[in-house]
């Protein structure tokens, strides 16, 4: 596993425990959820001191590439990634089926969805808020914030936005707003959807994101934000999401016209 080791090489001897390591997890031969060679291994390895692995190991782990088990020692993060197929994940034959877009997704790959309902009820739009959805500042709208899980594990933060005059009195202010989830909602109260736009952007999460998605340190978010548009091209909705970057593959098909 280890490359050549020059003397003379300025590069700290953790910083090239850490790079040998790294090509071997990214190159796939140390594969996801494997162990890494043991501390001692590691010494005999490359003639270092107890403190200089355990820096090389802190480094990788600061990077998102390992997790380190109490008692047991460090292995190669594991999580299958989701998916998350922009061309189909908002189709409407999904919410014909009653199944929202998260629901449909995982339950398609396999895995076990969750959701989460943190806070549903009136706000205030703030200006980004309120610009999106062609509001005044401070202007009354709903809130749905959510935390959703796969397998168990915590992947996504979301919270909605929508004018309240809008939804008020529908299914959408509930905890539960029925099958099909808002978007179902909102069609059935007239207000077809024909079209998304999505911004993604990438970043270290806040404190608060990194618990509630117990993030590994090293590993950053995915922040995406959707507003939903009807025929007229009027936005009904605002979905600000973080997402754990490691857990998701974002999947795009583009037309080539």
């Amino acid at each position: 596993m280890p490359g050549r080791i020059d003397p003379a090489s300025d590069t700290p001897l953790y910083r090239q425990i850490a790079e040998d390591l790294r090509h071997a997890i990214m190159g796939g031969r140390l594969e996801a959820g494997a162990a890494l060679p043991s501390e001692s291994s590691l010494m005999e390895t490359y003639g270092s001191a107890r403190g200089t692995v355990r820096q090389a190991v802190s480094l990788l782990k600061s990077e998102g590439l390992l997790e380190v088990v109490r008692g047991r020692g460090a292995f190669v993060r594991r999580r299958p990634p989701i998916r998350r197929l922009a061309h189909d994940r908002f189709s409407r034959s999904h919410r014909d089926r009653g199944e929202s877009a998260f629901l449909a997704e995982l339950r398609a790959q396999g895995q076990t969805p969750e959701v989460e309902l943190i806070e549903v009820g009136e706000g205030k739009a703030s200006p980004e808020v309120a610009r999106r959805l062609g509001q005044r500042n401070g202007s009354k709208i709903l809130v749905r914030r959510r935390r959703y899980f796969a397998d168990g594990h915590p992947i996504e933060l979301a919270t909605s936005y929508l004018p309240w005059k809008l939804v008020d009195g529908s299914p959408i202010t509930q905890p539960n707003p029925g099958p099909g989830g808002i978007y179902a909602r909102l069609e059935e109260m007239g207000h077809e959807l024909i079209g998304f736009t999505e911004e993604v952007t990438a970043r270290m999460p806040l404190p608060d994101e990194s618990k509630a998605l117990l993030l590994s340190g090293g590993v950053p978010v995915l922040h995406l934000v959707r507003t939903a548009y009807t025929a007229d091209r009027k936005p009904v909705e605002i979905c600000d999401t973080v997402m754990a970057a490691d857990s998701f593959i974002l999947s795009y098909e583009l037309p080539a016209v």
